[in-house]
């Protein structure tokens, strides 16, 4: 008993030394050492074991060791992918339906809308960066311009142009890029979809003169104050790039006319609208008129631009001759089809203006760059909008008949969720009424009408993912939320007095 009790005492001793030796000379014996030295400290917290434990497990791994305080965030992107393919629903009706109805949706995307509205909006937000000088933006709509200007032009914009949420994007870009102050770039945003002159008109006709002239007034009215909050949020961010464009040239450094300039912007704005000119159910009137004559039109508008394109751009003669001839036989080959000698222009002139030198050039550049921006995002947003809420009269992932229970009556409710409902799907240009008319059969309020009238067309999946990624998350999240929320006021009160 005496040689154990001897032996533990020196045991105890030597351990006990040790420990002395290592706080003396600044090291640590490991995990109970340094929570030991806590408990004697009077300080055995959890927190302090946790600290503990992290030195020990950073102090105790091999040169080679994967450090998982950086590398836990792709395992966890990992693990979430593998596990939503691991679980997806594969087989079950409504998910393949949705699955079919995404794919559906983008190939009529891509048929529809970005042949004929994407890549005249590139070339015009091209030229916008190019042809425009910033002192010339920065005037009329930069953060110092007078604001009844600025705003008064950024909220009547969206007349002259029957676009939807996406295809309004690139020309939003171009002017902010250029030097545009954010109150009325956000303004020309909202009011580019939500205030053409087709879709309004279409709104008096399908579904009444006080419904539509009620868009007209709303969009109009919460451009202003669209606009007017996001310069007042953002008022720190918006006098540091004022300042930054004081260095700007002068609108009298243009490098031609203003008139020659108008013309050049006029065609191809001309060929944007006229291109996507929608039928109308009357069978005469000026809109019947435009429509039986819109591929004429839009040929006259591109032998404008293409005057403008050699006379003032400095493009080859010869080569935009060549362009022009191998249109005009394409469209006599195929007279149905009006797709074919479009696209051959647009592959001609972009093969063009890409190989010359000078603001040609430069006019190409600028509009590949938008392209890039924009285009992956806007085909990953109708993706999504298509597998969650289908084409109209079809299914997605979320009933339609939600959508339709949800929005009855004039609560704040029905206007809130007509609103954030109208924010995430995708409206083509003028296909919110014939939707709108479907549901308010079904039982819509008026007021909730409205709501999805101003916010459907302003906004949608893939329009927020496009802002995002030119202003940012926090700006972004802030035009999302005042769209929402104007448009859900205006809801309330028009469904308050009818």
């Amino acid at each position: 008993m005496s040689d154990s009790s001897a032996r533990s005492r020196v045991a105890a001793a030597g351990c006990k030394a040790a420990v002395s030796v290592g706080v003396a000379s600044g090291e640590e014996a490991g995990p109970a050492a340094g929570v030991g030295r806590e408990v004697d400290a009077g300080s055995g917290t959890f927190a302090g074991r946790a600290a503990s434990l992290s030195r020990w497990w950073r102090r105790g791994r091999g040169a080679g060791a994967t450090d998982w305080s950086a590398e836990w965030k792709p395992l966890a992107w990992v693990v979430a992918i593998f596990l939503v393919f691991y679980f997806l629903p594969v087989g079950q009706a409504r998910f393949d339906g949705a699955v079919a109805e995404s794919l559906a949706l983008t190939k009529w995307y891509a048929r529809e809308h970005v042949l004929l509205c994407l890549i005249p909006a590139f070339f015009i937000a091209g030229a916008i960066s190019v042809f425009i000088s910033a002192g010339s933006v920065l005037k009329y709509l930069g953060p110092s311009a007078p604001k009844p200007v600025a705003y008064g032009v950024a909220s009547v914009s969206g007349t002259l142009l029957a676009v939807c949420s996406c295809t309004v994007l690139p020309l939003f870009a171009g002017i902010y890029a250029t030097g545009a102050g954010l109150g009325p770039a956000a303004a020309f945003l909202y009011a580019g979809p939500a205030i053409n002159a087709l879709a309004i008109i279409l709104t008096a006709n399908v579904l009444g003169v006080q419904l539509g002239l009620a868009r007209a007034v709303s969009a109009i009215l919460f451009a202003l104050v669209i606009g007017l909050l996001m310069h007042l949020v953002f008022r720190r961010s918006e006098a540091e790039r004022a300042r930054a464009g004081m260095g700007a040239p002068e609108e009298a450094d243009e490098a031609r006319p203003l008139w020659q300039t108008g013309i050049f912007f006029g065609s191809l704005v001309a060929i944007l609208v006229f291109a996507n000119w929608g039928a109308s159910e009357a069978t005469a009137g000026f809109w019947y008129s435009v429509h039986a004559l819109k591929w004429q039109l839009t040929a006259a508008s591109a032998l404008v631009l293409a005057v403008a394109l050699v006379r003032w751009i400095g493009l080859s003669a010869l080569e935009v001759g060549g362009v022009a001839a191998v249109t005009v036989v394409l469209a006599l080959l195929f007279p149905g089809e009006p797709l074919v000698p479009f696209a051959a222009a647009t592959v001609g002139l972009s093969l063009v203006a890409s190989t010359s030198g000078g603001e040609a050039g430069e006019w190409f550049s600028a509009s590949w760059g938008f392209a890039k921006q924009i285009f992956p995002l806007l085909l990953i947003g109708v993706l999504a909008a298509g597998l969650l809420l289908g084409r109209p009269g079809h299914e997605g992932l979320i009933p339609s008949t939600w959508v339709a229970d949800a929005v009855g009556g004039n609560s704040v409710a029905a206007n809130l969720f007509a609103s954030v409902a109208g924010a995430v799907m995708y409206f083509a240009t003028l296909t919110e009424v014939p939707i709108l008319q479907g549901l308010m059969g079904a039982g819509m309020g008026d007021g909730p009408s409205l709501t999805l009238l101003l916010a459907g067309p302003a906004l949608s999946i893939p329009s927020i993912l496009v802002i995002r990624s030119i202003l940012g998350t926090r700006k972004t999240a802030v035009f999302l939320a005042l769209v929402v929320a104007t448009a859900t006021s205006a809801g309330l009160i028009y469904g308050a007095l009818v």
